[in-house]
Formats: C-alpha cells, sequence, structure tokens
C-alpha cells in the first residue's frame, strides 16, 4: 500500500540513482534516517560518491549543505564558529561554522580529535552548539553525515562509544556492482563531466508529511518484547563487553516502525526488526579483546543473535 512515506523514498530513489548509481540500499537507509530525525555513518572506502550522494541529498531536500574535513588539528572553533570583534561597532560578532547548515557531511570523522569530537557530539543529540558559554540552535531537520574508512587506522581517533551511540544507523558503502560501475563511468569519464543538479526538489511538506504516516503504524507489545530480547542478548553474549543500550534499543524499534511504513505496512512485523538490526546494532556493540583477536566482526555477532533470539507472538 502506497502512503507518504513510501512516495518520500520513491522519490529520493528516482532523483538521487540520476547521480549516483548503485547505492540503492543506501538511499534507503538514507529515507529511514530523515523520516526518523537520525544521523547516519557511512563506512567505505574513499572514492565511492559519499560527498556526491550528500550534496545531491540537500538539493533534493531543498537544504543548504556544508563539508568539513575531519582532521587531527581540526578545532571546536573550526566546525561551530567564532567571535570577532568588530571595530567599527565595538562589540564582537558571531561567524557561524559549517554546522550550521542543514545536512553536513563530516567526512573522515575518526580523524577528529577528542574536543572537537565532542563538540560535534552535542550538536547530533541536542541540535545546538556551546561557545563562549552561549548556546545557539541548529537547524530543526538537522542531519550529520559523518563517513570513515575502517581499513585506514593510522592518524585516526576511535569514536568514543558515547558517540558512536548518537548515530541512529550505520551504513556499509561497499564498491559498486559491474552494471553501476559502468554507468559511473560512462557518465563521468570526460575530465569536463560534473554531476548535474539535482532536477527535483521535494516540496517543504514532504518530509512532515512522511514522519506523519509512522504514527499509524502499529508495533505490538510482542515485537516490543522482542526487540528487548535482543538487547539482552547482546548483553549477555560472552563475545561481547558493551553490549546495546537502552538509546540502542529505541532506535531499533522507530527503525522498525520505518521500516514497516516503507514497505506500506500498517504494522510491525519480525521482519522488519531484523531488516533494522544490521544497521543499528553493530556500532553500538563492543567485542572482547578475545572475541576480537579471533577475527570476530560486531556484525557476525549480530548476525548469529538474530537467528538465535525467538520470536514469541
Amino acid at each position: 500500500m502506497t502512503n507518504k512515506a513510501v512516495e518520500f523514498e520513491q522519490t529520493l530513489k528516482a532523483t538521487l540513482g540520476k547521480t549516483v548509481f548503485g547505492v540503492e540500499h543506501v538511499i534507503h537507509a538514507l529515507a529511514v534516517a530523515l523520516i526518523a530525525r537520525g544521523h547516519v555513518l557511512l563506512e567505505g572506502a574513499p572514492g565511492l560518491g559519499k560527498t556526491l550522494l550528500a550534496r545531491t541529498l540537500s538539493q533534493v531536500l531543498g537544504s543548504e549543505f556544508k563539508r568539513i574535513q575531519g582532521t587531527a588539528d581540526l578545532m571546536p572553533s573550526d566546525i561551530i564558529g567564532v567571535h570577532v570583534f568588530d571595530t567599527q561597532q565595538g562589540q564582537f560578532n558571531f561567524h557561524r561554522g559549517p554546522l550550521f547548515a542543514d545536512v553536513v557531511l563530516m567526512d573522515e570523522v575518526n580523524r577528529a580529535g577528542p574536543k572537537t569530537q565532542s563538540a560535534l557530539l552535542e550538536a547530533m543529540e541536542e541540535r545546538q552548539v556551546s561557545i563562549d558559554r552561549e548556546k545557539f540552535k541548529l537547524a530543526d531537520d538537522f542531519l550529520v553525515l559523518a563517513t570513515q574508512n575502517p581499513h585506514e587506522f593510522e592518524g585516526t581517533y576511535p569514536l568514543p562509544e558515547s558517540q558512536l551511540d548518537r548515530f541512529l544507523i550505520r551504513v556499509p558503502m561497499d564498491y559498486p556492482a559491474r552494471d553501476a560501475e559502468m554507468r559511473v563511468l560512462r557518465a563521468y569519464d570526460l575530465p569536463s563531466a560534473r554531476p548535474a543538479a539535482a532536477d527535483t526538489t521535494l516540496p517543504a511538506a514532504a518530509l512532515a508529511e512522511a514522519r506523519s504516516v509512522i504514527g499509524n503504524v502499529h508495533l505490538g507489545d510482542e515485537l516490543i518484547a522482542y526487540c528487548i530480547d535482543l538487547a539482552t542478548a547482546t548483553r549477555q553474549s560472552e563475545k561481547i563487553q558493551l553490549g546495546l543500550s537502552t538509546r540502542g534499543v529505541l532506535a531499533l524499534v522507530r527503525c522498525a516502525r520505518i521500516e514497516a511504513a516503507l514497505r506500506g505496512g500498517e504494522y510491525v512485523v519480525p521482519d522488519d526488526v531484523k531488516a533494522s538490526a544490521p544497521w543499528v546494532l553493530p556500532h553500538r556493540i563492543v567485542l572482547t579483546p578475545e572475541a576480537a583477536l579471533d577475527g570476530l566482526s560486531a556484525d557476525d555477532e549480530v548476525r548469529r543473535i538474530v537467528d538465535a533470539v525467538p520470536v514469541n507472538l
């Protein structure tokens, strides 16, 4: 059944798919995050179109876009802004940094130092920033798309668990399939080739209408109990040192409800929870050192738990 949430995702896929190829699952994840007012952590190698995807998304939404490159010397003031003294007016004026955009791409977020990551955490959680004892509100639909390269560790600072927990979902961005990569090469092979601007801008009310659908999707107590059982399994696993937080369970429930809406459903089923778990759980759990040394990944353990925990309906 078609609803405003389904139409919202279809428009995103149709529009973004003209510029970025072979990333339908990522666009689906972005639709979930936008409807949920959550932030997204993209993991993948450089050169897969993450910046292009974020910029085109902001064009489709009719939003302001800013990109921040994570570096070891990046300071909080570089992303928040600074007070500059105006000699003519005789007062300090606040010059806003790139965090005041609607869609912010934080590229290689794990290269930024702890102080800058802390400033980003406040922006993500509170949708506000603090500087010189003043608080400044960010956009209502403020969205952070952060990227990190999981294979490159030199010069990086591991993201603290508290910040990882603020990302609603983590989405692996793999190399494109052969057909998709052929489309990329044909579209952008010339030195003069530039991605075209999005030719469709969503109406201002489209996102609000998509969000209004979610409240009409029924979520039974049995499904809530199932989500709690999954969380409990992560907390009791011998392979996991830090299990899923309550915020993580809430994210799982919220994403499952949105998954149901995006397939046109009127109620949440176990498959909606199982579809959301690989995005919501792995980046929120910490494996034991022994499990990590054995080559186990968080994704592997989450898959095992999802397969093992029964659904009691």
